[in-house]
């Protein structure tokens, strides 16, 4: 009898990922252990922060690095004794994340992190989950410890056109957020328009795009800004904050570093926080954390047309995938099918 293999993504070194992930195949994975999942991969996204830890990793690798943390598949089986989230069955659709080694054709997982996907979820959505949907949770969270937000103050956000931008947009408004949207161009503008016409866009092309928000925000203080830009653009964010205001930082798109005299910070008592999809994972407990992915799925539920995919692409299209990935411009996050 032919054994199957499983074909899975990894890399050996840090690099361009065009240039250092590469498709291994080895064989199938045998039947899971206690505490594990045994998934048959359907669909796995390209996350930006995923090719951004490919190029930053250091040094050369003694076995290949497995590539991915987030994918949708099909259980194949349960390993024995193994305690599992509710609705998780064989043959049943589930979510993993965070999954090292994600983008493969076989998946084998800590139960821990397989979530079962709701059945009026596509693999296009079911595919996108949790990733960006609890880095939204944990944005709102950041947001909600400043005093005045809430009440008299505004968040704004950069990259509002993003997949975890739409996100925070559709939060905002289910909690009456008071939120100006940040892009890069009139275009992008126009597009976030029509997915929340209440909701104001400033273009960051115009020269005076800074009192366009000031004026969105109808003199209200800008108490919270979420950026995963950095660098000149983070700079002028904390301009338009008020005194006492939060700076959140989720991304590192820009290469130039962030640069602030500490006149800044101390006439105006701002506040700079860093955060990532990791430091959820080390800050929350294990209840907080189910909390939290029970929250993600209702988001994607009432948000599910905000999932865009930009496009579809096979395994053997990996680098023409992980090239559309990072591409300016492009909407929603791009999508592979590992069979």
């Amino acid at each position: 009898m032919r054994r199957i293999m499983n074909r899975r993504v990894v890399h050996t070194r840090g690099g361009l990922p065009a240039d250092v992930l590469t498709v291994i195949e080895e064989p199938e994975p045998t039947a899971p252990e206690r505490g594990q999942v045994l998934i048959r991969t359907t669909a796995f996204t390209v996350h930006p922060g995923d090719l951004q830890a490919i190029e930053a990793y250091p040094g050369q690798a003694a076995q290949p690095v497995p590539a991915g943390v987030e994918a949708t598949g099909v259980v194949e089986a349960i390993g024995p004794g193994t305690r599992v989230a509710p609705g998780v069955d064989v043959g049943g659709r589930v979510t993993v994340f965070p999954q090292p080694g994600a983008w493969s054709q076989w998946i084998v997982a800590e139960a821990e992190v397989v979530v079962a996907v709701p059945d009026e979820l596509s693999d296009e959505v079911a595919a996108q989950m949790l990733a960006n949907p609890l880095t939204a949770v944990m944005l709102r969270r950041e947001a909600q410890e400043h005093l005045a937000f809430g009440y008299d103050g505004f968040l704004v956000q950069t990259a509002a056109g993003s997949s975890v931008g739409r996100l925070v947009t559709g939060v905002s408004q289910f909690h009456n957020l008071a939120l100006v949207n940040v892009v890069r161009s009139d275009r992008g503008a126009a597009e976030l328009r029509k997915r929340f016409p209440d909701v104001p866009v400033v273009a960051t092309e115009h020269a005076g795009w800074a009192d366009e928000v000031r004026k969105a925000a109808g003199g209200h203080p800008v108490s919270v800004a979420f950026d995963p830009i950095g660098g000149q653009l983070a700079e002028c964010l904390m301009d338009l904050l008020a005194p006492g205001g939060k700076l959140v930082s989720y991304g590192l798109i820009a290469e130039e570093p962030l640069s602030v005299h500490a006149s800044t910070l101390l006439n105006k008592s701002l506040t700079l926080r860093g955060k990532n999809i990791g430091r959820w994972l080390s800050e929350v407990s294990a209840e907080g954390r189910a909390s939290d992915v029970a929250t993600a799925k209702r988001i994607a539920l009432k948000l599910k047309d905000q999932f865009d995919v930009a496009a579809t692409y096979g395994l053997g299209e990996l680098a023409n995938a992980v090239e559309h990935a990072v591409r300016p411009g492009k909407v929603g996050l791009v999508l592979v099918r590992p069979w």
